[in-house]
């Protein structure tokens, strides 16, 4: 059987795979609810759902730290890995040795093309199907709008902000916000105080990952740039592009009316 992957790399496989290494979190999780569970040999230290899998697989490094030799020892019959989330060379020197699907994910279509794509790779077409249905359900359930301008930040010195042509960009406007980076070349710009004053946002939202933003990093934020309203996000919900997009529709919902009952309390101060 021969597979094509996202950056158009091709795998072949004599059987469908036993022996699965996943090096992206979203797409453990993915695996998981896919009915693969047993099937999993091998996960980074950041597959942190469901939250017994750390204690049941191979750890075999981060997403940016891949152990070979971990990996080795595993002798895998099929690696999942991700453009960005994984390093370039680590994928290469895997793909010489062990049958190597990479995903690139950009966009909503790209995570539900990708979900069908590893239903095909493993042999669980029905279930990857049945999952993609219930994901395009919820996200045309809820108004596609932009009309709140937020500056999604994620990271702290310095601070970062998610772009144009990233994932998170894309679900945004789900959520009911405009990103106000508009530069399509800047993907995780790095903004000092002075240019997200400039930059004037309605929303400030801060991500719970990478960077773990908390309170005391709101009140901060907060007080440097008063006129913007503050809000803590699930990084999972905006960034995680497998099954954890079923659950996100909810929160985007939930957190659009949280928004709005935020800022109008901050308007009444």
């Amino acid at each position: 059987m021969e597979f094509v992957d996202h950056i158009g790399h091709k795998i072949q496989l004599d059987k469908y795979p036993k022996r699965i290494v996943s090096l992206v979190p979203s797409q453990t999780e993915l695996l998981v609810d896919l009915g693969l569970s047993d099937r999993l040999v091998g996960i980074t230290k950041f597959c942190v759902h469901p939250s017994s899998l750390r204690r049941e697989k191979t750890i075999v490094g981060g997403t940016k730290a891949v152990k070979h030799d971990v990996i080795e020892a595993l002798n895998p019959d099929l690696i999942i890995a991700n453009k960005e989330e994984n390093e370039r060379a680590d994928i290469e020197r895997l793909t010489a040795k062990y049958p190597t699907w990479t995903s690139d994910i950009k966009s909503l279509d790209d995570a539900c093309q990708m979900i069908q794509d590893i239903g095909v790779l493993t042999n669980t077409t029905q279930a990857a199907e049945a999952l993609n249905s219930e994901i395009k359900s919820g996200f045309e359930a809820i108004p596609h709008g932009s009309t709140k301008v937020a500056l999604y930040l994620i990271w702290k010195n310095p601070y970062m902000a998610a772009g144009p042509d990233t994932f998170i960009h894309q679900m945004l406007p789900f959520a009911g916000f405009q990103n106000v980076i508009h530069d399509p070349e800047a993907r995780y710009p790095e903004l000092s105080e002075t240019e997200i004053e400039r930059l004037h946002p309605t929303y400030i939202l801060l991500s719970s990952e990478p960077f773990p933003f908390k309170g005391k990093h709101t009140a901060e934020v907060q007080a440097r740039f008063p006129k913007s309203t503050i809000m803590e996000v699930d990084g999972e919900m905006f960034s995680w592009y497998g099954s954890r997009l079923k659950r996100a529709t909810t929160y985007f919902t939930n957190l659009l009316r949280l928004a709005e009952n935020k800022r109008e309390r901050s308007k009444d101060a």
